[in-house]
């Protein structure tokens, strides 16, 4: 991993693993913990090099900031060295597009994995791709002076780093519009309040507030909390019927392995 990982840093991504839990650092505090390609696909492997005996993954940034976003020289004619810029993407056929966005999102999807529980700690900006990356997360612990906001539709974009769907889950139709649509900053307060944090502490205490958090992640046992993730992340796509015979199967498996009958 430690070759793996200088490759890593190189793309402003740090992994470093300690027994149960993994760290993924944005590790660019010089432009803000700014996104680019070469970032996503830093991200999409570090998903990869995740070893098997981690159960809790916690993202962080370097610096005052979690992510200030996209790095506005993709929108530059010359772009990142040996990337093409987001304008000569456009120029493509939608096929070819689809295909540079759909990869684009695989740095942001591997965060739902079932088998793990992610968490980010965000302080300072979370905008545009920071706060999509922070929504990828299953949890978020907000240090106060954390600010949210989806600047994509006041740049004539949309959010397409797979976060609208978790907003929404989050903060309900109606809210998720107008914090789009606007543009606006959420600060850690109201991200409390309407439940995009999990949690709000001081900074100086965001470290020791992850650290508790990940303890109380850990001490139920690994098969259970994955079942548990399992079923409250489809409850909402399931019927009530569906939802109560995945609860059976579950159980059906929980208790087995408790009887040592399990496979």
């Amino acid at each position: 991993m430690p070759e793996d990982n200088t490759l890593l840093e190189r793309d402003g991504v740090r992994l470093t693993v300690d027994d149960s839990v993994a760290y993924v650092t944005l590790c660019n505090p010089a432009k803000r913990n700014a996104q680019s390609p070469a970032l996503w696909r830093a991200l999409t492997e570090a998903g990869r090099l995740v070893p098997g005996q981690v159960r809790i993954v916690v993202l962080r940034g370097e610096g005052i900031s979690f992510s200030a976003g996209l790095d506005r020289q993709a929108f530059t004619p010359e772009g990142f060295d040996g990337e093409p810029s987001f304008l000569d993407l456009a120029r493509g056929s939608e096929a070819e597009l689809d295909a540079v966005i759909t990869e684009y999102q695989e740095a942001f999807t591997w965060w739902r994995r079932t088998d793990i529980i992610t968490v980010a700690a965000v302080q300072g900006h979370a905008i545009g791709a920071g706060f999509q990356l922070a929504l990828a997360c299953d949890l978020r612990i907000c240090a106060d002076d954390a600010q949210f906001a989806m600047r994509e539709p006041s740049l004539g974009l949309v959010p397409d780093l797979t976060g609208t769907k978790p907003l929404v889950e989050l903060l309900g139709y109606a809210r998720a519009l107008e914090l789009c649509a606007t543009g606006r900053f959420v600060h850690a307060e109201e991200a409390g309040r309407t439940g995009l944090a999990n949690l709000v502490v001081p900074a100086a205490e965001l470290g020791a507030a992850v650290a508790d958090l990940t303890a109380a992640l850990l001490a139920a046992p690994r098969d259970a909390v994955n079942e548990t993730k399992s079923l409250l992340r489809g409850a909402l796509t399931r019927t009530e019927p569906q939802q109560y015979a995945a609860e059976r199967a579950a159980q059906g498996r929980r208790l087995r392995d408790l009887a040592g009958l399990g496979e």
